[in-house]
């Protein structure tokens, strides 16, 4: 029997399903190991290319749909000969725009738009490099959980059109995404397949070990190296509307998925009793995918 607090805490986590997805990634970012996690790995691709290319070269990199997490700041002090941030949320982009006014840091710079429209074809991919990247291919691209917004099947494409016409000839792509699959009702994973399931008959098809054996047979990507690794990354906050608030972002509301109310109504008592109570941390299967272009030795990861 739930008491008058515990509905109060439920309808309150109810409510914040509508908060903005930018809002509930901070959420996440605080409290979760996800941004530390991914900052290791990023810096075992920067050191990869550091070796690989000589002390004095001119290093640029171009991040997709991350413009406003903490890479910025690492990315920003090794790439000074250019760090380009897309990303289709002007409200992320506000805050890079001032932080680069404020910091002087000018080899930065912002730029609004939809990746999933530019990179699926050729052409618009040629002249984006050359109307916003100056003509100058990028020695890192990054997709830091961005490959959320885009559709399995249209991947190949955008990966084939980064490869060819935005990367430099000694350089890596870096993408990191939720695992497919778990058994393990802890993970976000599982909470996502099983409510997405039960509700709209979805299950997440976006696996990035999977996606790797498939480049790996593609014979444009026959020569660079194609490398993967998964972590367990955990969150967990003493609040439980920031808690909800990471929970919709995870259930693609509202963005993919529109639970009705009663559908939210169940999703938030299942979280209430089965994390929140119990003091439950929630965890997340991690996949990272690096694919090395020019380098004549093994890759970190």
């Amino acid at each position: 029997m739930l008491s008058q607090k515990d509905k109060r805490l439920i309808k309150a986590g109810i409510r914040i399903a509508d908060s903005n997805i930018y809002e509930e990634d901070k959420i996440w970012a605080r409290y979760s190991r996800d941004k530390v996690d991914i900052g290791e790995e990023l810096a075992k691709v920067i050191r990869t290319l550091s070796k690989a290319l000589p002390l004095g070269a001119p290093l640029r990199a171009f991040s997709i749909g991350s413009s406003a997490e903490p890479q910025f700041r690492l990315l920003e002090n090794v790439f000074r000969s250019g760090l380009y941030l897309l990303d289709i949320d002007k409200h992320a982009l506000d805050i890079v725009s001032e932080r680069i006014r404020r910091q002087c840091t000018d080899h930065v710079s912002g730029i609004r738009g939809d990746y999933t429209c530019t990179f699926i074809e050729a052409g618009r991919t040629r002249r984006f490099l050359r109307e916003k990247l100056h003509g100058r291919k990028a020695n890192l691209i990054t997709l830091h959980h961005s490959l959320y917004y885009c559709q399995r099947q249209m991947w190949p494409a955008i990966f084939r059109n980064l490869y060819r016409h935005i990367l430099g000839s000694t350089a890596a792509i870096h993408a990191v995404l939720m695992a497919s699959r778990s058994d393990s009702k802890q993970t976000t994973t599982w909470l996502y397949n099983h409510f997405a399931g039960k509700f709209f008959g979805c299950r997440n098809d976006q696996d990035l070990i999977q996606f790797s054996r498939q480049l790996k047979e593609d014979a444009l990507f026959r020569r660079p190296q194609i490398l993967t690794r998964t972590h367990r990354v955990k969150f967990f906050v003493d609040d439980f509307t920031k808690f909800m608030a990471v929970v919709w972002m995870i259930l693609l509301y509202p963005g993919v998925h529109r639970y009705s109310a009663e559908q939210k109504e169940e999703i938030t008592g299942y979280v209430y009793r089965n994390f929140w109570l119990k003091k439950r941390s929630l965890l997340q299967m991690q996949d990272h995918l690096v694919i090395y272009r020019g380098i004549g030795f093994k890759g970190l990861i």
